[in-house]
């Protein structure tokens, strides 16, 4: 994951905006008056798309953004308008052109399968008076971002002299242009720091059929002679994304479950730019992009990713270090309001966990069991020694986090200073607190918050306290 603690970026994306509208249903009958599935729809998701998604992926990562595009005096550009402001996306540099359809792409969708798709859309190129305002307003503000978006979906905004004028104008002012390209000709995206085709994309604008390692690699350099781009890069589906600098390096994907390709290519042009807008170097951007990508491609539609979405996912399914499940009371936070949103029941315990014996696992398989996540709140050192003693803890308090992160049935893991997770359970306000069976018929902080308290009996004989004393007796059975 790249470092996002001391910088405040902000990205500009410019391309065409699109409404994503999906109609979920079932089917379970043919019509009779053709060979056509009838679906019974029960629900409909609004969303935004091109452009809008490249915007949506940036906003559940954190970033500031802002938009440039072309809209119609339609109801669907209205539609545009409140999505936008939905996820405070300020709309002031939105141009309107008269008598213009803004695009809306509807999905029907029965049992996770996109049954059919029908749009709504102008798709001619934007009037000259347009480009002019789109071109002033960014000489006036291109030096407020640190990385500039073009989001091309051929819908008519991103046309061949406005592209050019756009990247000509970030370059005279040292700001980086990624760009997600339509169609077959890329010489209006020439001077750009790099382009995002996938592998048939680039086949068919460069003419050089990707079939190999070799054509891969002939490919991805005479994309980048031809477009003069900083790096050349070719996104591969499953297989990850490909750059070439000096030699192929072929980063593989971070997928583990792929139910909708939709939109995936927004999200890397998005991570993309997040990342290289905190000073990434392009290696760990393409793996921020992969990792970002593999969240998304296992939900359905246009879907986003959040940071802790990808510290969790990367955590579970690339092995990655413990220490990302070690979460700060600010992380916490966040986290147990996205786990909440999702529907996900929250068990919480706490404890000290100096020396992790049998005792410890079993009460904490109990209370895994009683929910889907599991966060344990860990007392600090000057906590623990308050509670047992200046000669406790025996390891320290990353020592022990760092052990109980690495569990398979603990979630997360959050240090506290104070005697009582008051605070703390305050903060993620779990569905579930479990507590151990010493706590029966007392009264237990933080159930006046939960909406249940579990008590787990221990296992007689199993404690921190008892193995201490049998190394201090030369008991080592």
């Amino acid at each position: 994951m790249i470092d996002t603690s001391n910088k405040n970026p902000r990205l500009l994306v410019i391309g065409d905006l699109i409404i994503d509208q999906y109609l979920w249903g079932d089917s379970e009958r043919i019509s009779p008056e053709a060979p056509v599935q009838i679906v019974n729809i029960n629900q409909e998701s609004i969303m935004l798309g091109g452009a809008g998604n490249v915007i949506s992926n940036l906003k559940a990562l954190g970033a500031n953004v802002d938009i440039i595009s072309v809209i119609g005096n339609c109801e669907i550009s209205n539609g545009l308008k409140k999505l936008l402001k939905n996820i405070e996306i300020n709309t002031k540099y939105l141009v309107t052109q008269k008598n213009r359809v803004s695009s809306k792409k509807s999905r029907i969708i029965s049992s996770k399968q996109q049954v059919i798709r029908f749009d709504q859309e102008s798709t001619e190129a934007i009037s000259e008076k347009s480009q002019e305002l789109i071109i002033t307003t960014f000489k006036k503000i291109v030096l407020d971002y640190e990385i500039i978006l073009l989001s091309d979906y051929g819908k008519g905004v991103l046309t061949e002299d406005l592209t050019k004028s756009l990247i000509d104008i970030a370059n005279r002012n040292n700001k980086k242009v990624l760009v997600d390209p339509k169609g077959s000709d890329y010489s209006k995206y020439k001077g750009a720091y790099l382009l995002t085709p996938n592998k048939k994309e680039a086949s068919k604008a460069i003419n050089i059929n990707i079939k190999d390692d070799a054509s891969l690699t002939n490919a991805l350099i005479q994309l980048k002679l031809d477009c003069n781009l900083e790096v050349s890069l070719i996104t591969l589906s499953e297989d990850g994304i490909a750059i070439y600098d000096n030699a192929l390096n072929i980063q593989p994907t971070i997928a583990k479950e792929v139910f909708d390709v939709t939109g995936a290519g927004d999200t890397v042009l998005a991570s993309l730019g997040y990342a290289l807008a905190y000073d990434s170097d392009i290696n760990s951007a393409v793996k921020f992009a992969n990792l970002a990508a593999g969240v998304v491609v296992g939900k359905i539609g246009s879907a986003t990713t959040t940071l802790n979405e990808m510290t969790e996912y990367e955590s579970r399914f690339m092995n990655s270090s413990a220490i990302q499940n070690i979460k700060s009371f600010n992380e916490i936070e966040i986290l147990s309001k996205e786990l909440r949103i999702k529907g996900k029941k929250i068990v919480f315990t706490n404890g000290c966990f100096d020396l992790l014996h049998t005792g410890h696992i079993k009460y904490l398989e109990a209370a895994r069991n009683f929910g889907d996540v599991l966060i344990l709140g860990l007392n600090s050192d000057i906590s623990v020694s308050s509670i047992k003693g200046i000669s406790r803890p025996i390891n320290t308090e990353m020592d022990r986090a760092y052990i109980l992160s690495a569990l398979q049935v603990v979630d997360f893991v959050v240090i506290f200073e104070d005697t009582t997770p008051y605070k703390l359970i305050k903060t993620i306000r779990p569905h579930i607190l479990v507590k151990g069976g010493d706590y029966i018929g007392e009264k237990v902080v933080g159930e006046d918050i939960v909406d249940e308290l579990k008590i787990v009996e221990f296992i007689r004989g199993k404690s921190t306290s008892k193995t201490i004393e049998k190394i201090k007796g030369g008991k080592f059975i």
